[in-house]
């Protein structure tokens, strides 16, 4: 396991396949991030209400709590959380970024470590970046303390 540093970006990683954890935990961790595993939705919900995570990566079929009720939990306590969902049932059930409240949906498939590593960097940079409007709210702020 990687040792996190403040910069180093930090993954919750979701998906009752203890395999598809390992694998997925090891891709993760070789592009620099920090990954946290968790087998079920429960343990999973703990772990991100325990811990700041950049993105969070869970698998959509899961007994107990499946990745969609985990998506709308996750949710409630940061609407502004980094979500990507993984499916292997991504056609047959329809799964979108409108329907499950994730910010991305993968198939799992032969190109889905690809897809995982872009999406993953596309938002941890996201999440560098400044909220919109910040500057504008800044300079409002500045502009009323009259600096």
């Amino acid at each position: 396991m990687k040792i996190p540093t403040p910069s180093t970006p930090k993954v919750l990683l979701v998906d009752d396949n203890r395999d598809g954890l390992l694998v997925r935990r090891s891709l993760l961790e070789e592009i620099g991030c920090c990954v946290q595993i968790a087998a079920n939705g429960e343990d999973g919900l703990k772990l991100f209400e325990a811990a700041k995570f950049d993105v969070v990566v869970t698998d959509y079929r899961m007994p107990r709590m499946d990745g969609g009720e985990l998506i709308q939990r996750i949710r409630m306590l940061d609407p502004h959380a980094r979500i990507i969902l993984l499916s292997g049932f991504v056609e047959p059930l329809g799964l979108t970024e409108q329907n499950t409240g994730a910010d991305t949906v993968i198939t799992k498939s032969a190109n889905e470590p690809a897809h995982l590593v872009r999406s993953v960097k596309r938002l941890i940079n996201r999440a560098l970046r400044k909220p919109p409007g910040s500057q504008t709210a800044l300079k409002a702020n500045l502009k009323a303390i009259g600096k």
